[in-house]
């Protein structure tokens, strides 16, 4: 019989670090329940499914883009109470991905639109779905840099995950020459495969026409991404203002 040192070094060369991070945990529990055999080995094979998926989790969260881990619960729906919360909460059930759909969210800044189609994002990487998140004028810039080879494995990645974030679409009044093509590209493409994007913008539709500088292109793709989509408008006013004026009140009351 092996040792309990044999062991833990046959599950290091197994890579069963789950087995092995709670196994001595697991044999105290049995010794002093006096578990059947099968129901301590179900908790052993449990801890391990458990760290692989927690690892799965976190290298997707890591791949995805997102920069912080947000959820609707965090977010003060009382501030603008007549935000589209029963909307976003549909969303945030995911059931919108399976049916292949799509999400419009279109207001004043700083109204919370990023922070739902993060949590959104968020939500989907738990449930083991591949996410792309973009600052969209950030990601124009960068693409535009790449080399021919580099574009291609990123916008493969792009049109082949399971939902698409492009947050603040056309923050900035001018994109790159080749924005408006590569746009087009990825909705289009997603939307011959069916899997979904989440737009923010602070720019209503209408206009959309005057950034791409190309009212056919615009009219293309809002064609595509307006078709089996959820549109939600955010107006009221903005979070970030009401932060700023708090941490400025902390700041004149601690002087």
């Amino acid at each position: 019989m092996m040792t309990m040192p044999e062991i833990e070094r046959c599950l290091r060369q197994l890579r069963l670090s789950g087995v092995r991070d709670t196994l001595q945990t697991r044999v105290l529990q049995a010794q002093g329940a006096n578990q059947p055999f099968l129901e301590t080995f179900s908790l052993i094979l449990q801890d391990e499914l458990d760290r692989r998926q927690s690892r799965l989790i976190e290298r997707r969260y890591q791949q995805s883009g997102l920069d912080e881990k947000l959820t609707l619960a965090e977010f003060d729906w009382s501030f603008n109470p007549k935000l589209p919360r029963q909307t976003c909460f549909q969303l945030h059930t995911l059931a919108f991905i399976a049916a292949g759909e799509n999400a419009l969210l279109v207001g004043k800044p700083g109204t919370g639109k990023s922070h739902i189609a993060k949590a959104i994002a968020y939500q989907a990487i738990l449930q083991s779905h591949k996410v792309q998140y973009l600052e969209t004028d950030d990601f124009f810039h960068r693409y535009a840099l790449n080399s021919p080879a580099q574009r291609e494995v990123r916008l493969r990645t792009i049109i082949d995950c399971d939902l698409l974030v492009l947050d603040d679409l056309f923050l900035a009044r001018a994109i790159p020459d080749d924005a408006g093509t590569l746009l087009q590209t990825l909705i289009h493409q997603r939307y011959k495969l069916r899997r979904s994007v989440i737009v923010t913008s602070n720019r209503v539709v209408q206009d959309w026409g005057a950034y791409l500088g190309d009212n056919t292109m615009s009219t293309t793709i809002l064609d595509r991404l307006m078709h089996h989509c959820h549109l939600l408008e955010f107006d009221g006013r903005s979070y970030r203002l009401k932060e700023a004026a708090e941490a400025l009140a902390r700041e004149t009351n601690s002087n």
